[in-house]
């Protein structure tokens, strides 16, 4: 379980040199489940999501894992913790092999048949891309998908993704959806997903709605979501994304 008691995020500001709050007193609870976040951009998503991987420090409030507290921990040491954080861009590491990675990521210790299964998983040909070097040859979405496996090969009871949507084709997207589908389906934990994709937001089991550094709203999707869709929230309202020619929840505040 995940905890935020009143968790603040202040950085200053480039233009004025003033403190700016881009989170705000947040306080919410995370249990075993799929959660979605969304809201407008510059809302404090991928920020709410840093500061629960660790990748920034709050300047106020507790973060609490497992009813202990991790709020000073590295993103190191909450990876030991288990949490797990898939980046909105992937990072390439040259010299590497995707069993590498995945064998990295399962702990040290897995099988050559292991690892082509949880590329499988991903809608990835393992005997194409076991031994592949992670450069630049692999495409936005396949490292995504590379990703995934890695973050599925872990099996830790905390997933962060950070718009695991961002900059790849719709072919690939449609398949990440159901890759999403199939890990909520097994997964054991909690996932939680930045987004603005409407069919993500559809599969998961709750939306938190972030907008201005605080929660908007924050519940089960049939509740939450059919606000959104219709633009009755002080929230993203119903557009189109022309990059992946699907609907996207992109914020544009009342």
């Amino acid at each position: 379980m995940l905890e935020l008691k009143n968790v603040s995020y202040l950085v200053d500001d480039e233009d004025d040199g003033n403190r700016k709050e881009i989170i705000k007193n947040v306080s919410l609870t995370i249990e075993d489940g799929f959660v979605a976040i969304t809201g407008p951009n510059g809302g404090g998503k991928s920020t709410l999501a840093k500061l629960i991987a660790g990748i920034y420090t709050p300047t106020g409030g507790q973060i609490l894992f497992n009813n202990e507290d991790i709020t000073n921990f590295s993103i190191t040491e909450r990876s030991k913790k288990g949490i797990t954080f898939a980046f909105q861009q992937p990072v390439r590491f040259k010299g590497l092999t995707v069993k590498d990675l995945i064998t990295i990521a399962a702990g040290g210790t897995l099988s050559f048949n292991d690892a082509c299964g949880y590329l499988s998983e991903v809608g990835l040909c393992a005997k194409e891309y076991i031994d592949r070097e992670i450069n630049a040859s692999l495409s936005g979405g396949e490292l995504k998908r590379i990703e995934i496996a890695m973050a599925i090969a872990r099996k830790t009871p905390l997933t962060i993704f950070d718009e695991p949507e961002a900059g790849i084709d719709l072919w690939s997207f449609q398949n990440l959806i159901h890759v999403f589908e199939n890990i909520h389906d097994k997964a054991g934990g909690s996932i939680i997903i930045i987004s603005h994709q409407e069919r993500i937001l559809n599969i998961a089991d709750k939306i938190l709605v972030l907008a201005g550094g605080e929660i908007q709203a924050y519940g089960p999707k049939e509740e939450v979501l059919p606000g959104l869709l219709k633009g009755t929230m002080t929230n993203p309202a119903l557009e189109q994304d022309e990059s992946l020619e699907c609907p996207t929840l992109l914020g544009k505040m009342k």
